[in-house]
């Protein structure tokens, strides 16, 4: 969802105010295991970086209600999404949203920021045994779109989302946000989702 809504600096700002009610503020140094991250992923990090005495499980619950809370508040689309997300639908090309946030954050964007936008379907971080930056995410929407990893695009954001498509066997188009995203096999880039269109998704998909 991160690729579509600019939920990542919502996300950020949930961790730095979690990890100061435990005595920590985040830095650049925090970013590789925030940005991009699962919730129980992030949770565990302020936990190690705190001295380890809160629970990770009240730790991933106050993580998950704050960042909840400010998404419903209202995250902005990120420039160049809907008119992507518009032409894919006039195409009739099938298209999904698989992301590491919790089933209550991903229907929270789609039912505000992403209404009007017909998804094939969606996947949340409690969809899968594992999410990000494995490949469970990506694997489980190719079978439910019935075609193969390798045929699909995943235009991601982050290392872990990226990582994730990579392992499955999908083609990466990345448009990063808060982290950069190293170079690899079949992983494109472009500055920004308003460079993006059904000609740039098929030039990835062939290559």
């Amino acid at each position: 969802d991160g690729t579509l809504v600019d939920t990542e600096v919502l996300w950020w700002e949930t961790a730095d105010e979690v990890a100061s009610g435990l005595g920590h503020r985040l830095t650049d140094a925090d970013a590789p295991e925030v940005v991009g991250r699962a919730v129980t992923d992030t949770a565990e990090h302020l936990v190690r970086i705190t001295g380890g005495t809160a629970r990770t499980e009240t730790v991933a619950a106050e993580l998950a209600g704050s960042f909840f809370r400010r998404v419903e508040a209202g995250a902005p689309l990120r420039p160049g999404a809907r008119r992507l997300l518009a032409e894919l639908e006039c195409a009739g090309v099938p298209f999904a949203l698989v992301s590491a946030s919790p089933r209550t954050v991903v229907d929270s964007v789609v039912a505000g920021s992403l209404a009007d936008v017909r998804f094939a379907f969606t996947l949340s971080a409690d969809d899968t045994v594992r999410t990000k930056p494995h490949p469970d995410p990506y694997l489980a929407a190719a079978d439910r779109l019935g075609v193969a990893p390798g045929a699909c695009v995943a235009v991601e954001d982050s290392p872990d989302g990226s990582a994730s498509a990579q392992a499955a066997g999908c083609a990466v188009l990345v448009v990063p946000s808060l982290l950069p995203v190293g170079p690899a096999l079949r992983r494109y880039f472009a500055e920004s989702l308003e460079e993006v269109d059904l000609a740039v998704l098929s030039e990835c998909a062939d290559e």
